[in-house]
């Protein structure tokens, strides 16, 4: 369901509006498949990443994982990148525990997007744990929902997550604590790194200008925002329009500046209603 925007501000009169342009802000990668997705519907879309993905800078402990991973009632994978990253370091001779069926490590999803990676990546679909399709939210929150009941004392679970720059473990702990809530352990495993991005001159003219000219921000995570504000500190963003696919992200737009925030669950027909809403 489409929320209705916040703190509305006009964009400046002297700036023409362009309600039905789409900046997404997804990792390179997400955002080209989002661009085409949103294509599909009829809107103009514009890949303007503001997340850089790499490959985690230490890779022996990736490595280190996948010969013990049968000793882990689940791995939980926290998006996308974190299942592409994390198959993409799999060693030669390491055996792959969702090809076995005598292994019963299960995989968690936070949501749709992530499944289709683990789809992609060759994980059968029963061995798949996520929120529902009903679900509010798609975070750790709705997992735990759906598979905190079948969480035994004693059980470890894997929680396969990103970096910043710096190679610091980045991302909410909350699942670790529920689990230890339980009498069961969390172990980490950094799969990628999360940086900020370098744009060119011509993609910082365009951020500028979707500032005040009516262009939806969509955006998926805080840390696009945060990274959006580092690019352009001296911005005023009052007369921006963003799209934020969770209650958290939102929070952080109006902490931006952003003069109209909306919400929206993070399905492509979802969002396309909510831009429309917008506009």
């Amino acid at each position: 369901m489409p929320v209705a925007p916040t703190d509305v501000a006009s964009p400046p009169a002297s700036q023409p509006t362009n309600p039905r342009r789409v900046i997404v802000t997804r990792p390179a990668r997400e955002a080209r498949r989002w661009v085409e997705q949103l294509s599909a519907r009829g809107l103009e879309a514009l890949a303007l990443p503001l997340i850089e993905i790499a490959a985690a800078a230490d890779p022996q402990a990736l490595h280190a994982v996948w010969s013990r991973l049968d000793d882990y009632l689940a791995a939980m994978f926290v998006s996308g990148n974190a299942v592409e990253q994390f198959f993409a370091s799999k060693p030669a001779e390491a055996p792959n525990p969702w090809a076995d069926a005598a292994i019963k490590t299960r995989a968690w999803a936070t949501g749709p997007g992530t499944c289709q990676a683990l789809l992609r990546a060759g994980v059968a679909p029963q061995r798949i744990d996520a929120p529902g399709p009903e679900a509010r939210q798609f975070d750790s929150e709705a997992l735990w929902q759906r598979v905190g009941n079948s969480v035994p004392a004693g059980a470890r679970v894997l929680i396969v997550r990103g970096a910043d720059a710096n190679g610091q473990s980045a991302g909410r702990d909350w699942l670790a604590r529920q689990l230890a809530a339980v009498g069961a352990v969390g172990d980490f495993v950094v799969a990628y790194e999360r940086r900020a991005p370098q744009l060119n001159a011509a993609q910082l003219a365009v951020a500028g200008l979707a500032a005040g000219d009516g262009s939806v921000w969509l955006f998926s995570s805080s840390e696009a925002i945060a990274n959006l504000r580092l690019l352009l500190p001296a911005q005023d963003w009052r007369a921006a329009r963003a799209l934020a696919t969770h209650p958290r992200i939102a929070q952080a737009a109006r902490e931006a500046g952003f003069g109209v925030v909306c919400e929206s669950r993070p399905g492509v027909d979802e969002v396309v209603a909510s831009i429309e809403s917008i506009a």
